[in-house]
């Protein structure tokens, strides 16, 4: 399988621009991979002064958009997370949409960044669950997730093969994203692909370095702090192969964890 990772230099207050130019950039990409994955709100950036307006809904012109992108070009899209609203919320939203043109899943960010006040502008999800992407269990995370080991657990119960994390995380942390992205594909013998902005918010800069961590925890693809689109090949196999060395998911005590 060949995966594509946009690292967008998201604008602050430019919503028209970062749409435009991620189209643009997610149109490109998917005609060459199997699988395009976008960082974290990166239609509004942080910037979320204005998100009654600025919201997505589940019909509007550019989920449209975004799933026509990928039936035309047969090309599974997890498009990060972009701020939607829906029953009367509003939440920090990532959507899977398979090669069909179809979206599969949605996921409201589960776990609220309270170091930057989240909880003022999202409600909480609480949509955790795998999915199906084509024939592929996957997990969806937002950027904060990465920290909370449980949710990853849960997910790789469940069957999940990769788990995605989009993000907006700052070069001030940037040595965590690192760890705790090779730590969670380490400890679920899963993959994960964390996708990450380039740019700044407020003059403090993103992180970028996107990269997909395979099960044994190595980093086969990684980004560094410009905007790049990261292409890389996957081998589910190597899950197969990991778990058949050690496979801590069956040595889980699950009444410990519920």
């Amino acid at each position: 399988m060949k995966v594509a990772l946009l690292q967008l230099e998201v604008l602050e207050k430019n919503k028209a621009a970062n749409v435009a130019h991620g189209l643009e950039l997610l149109r490109q990409a998917a005609k060459e991979h199997d699988l395009v994955v976008m960082p974290e709100v990166w239609t509004t950036g942080y910037s979320l002064g204005h998100l009654q307006e600025e919201a997505e809904t589940p019909d509007n012109d550019l989920v449209k958009e975004l799933c026509a992108i990928a039936k035309e070009n047969a090309c599974h899209i997890v498009a990060g997370s972009v701020p939607m609203a829906h029953d009367g919320k509003i939440y920090n939203t990532s959507m899977a949409i398979d090669r069909t043109g179809r979206v599969v899943n949605y996921y409201d960010k589960v776990h609220l960044f309270g170091l930057f006040n989240e909880e003022k502008f999202f409600a909480p999800g609480n949509n955790f669950q795998a999915f199906m992407l084509g024939d592929i269990c996957c997990g969806s995370t937002i950027c904060y997730d990465l920290r909370f080991p449980e949710l990853f657990r849960h997910l790789a119960l469940q069957g999940a093969k990769i788990i995605f994390c989009p993000a907006e995380w700052p070069s001030a942390r940037g040595d965590i994203w690192r760890l705790l992205a090779q730590a969670r594909a380490a400890e679920d013998h899963l993959f994960v692909i964390a996708v990450n902005c380039a740019g700044s918010f407020k003059g403090a800069p993103f992180f970028g370095h996107s990269m997909v961590v395979a099960p044994s925890g190595k980093i086969l693809a990684e980004a560094g702090t410009e905007e790049a689109v990261v292409s890389c090949e996957i081998d589910l196999a190597a899950i197969d192969k990991v778990r058949t060395r050690i496979n801590v998911l069956q040595d889980v005590r699950k009444e410990l964890i519920q």
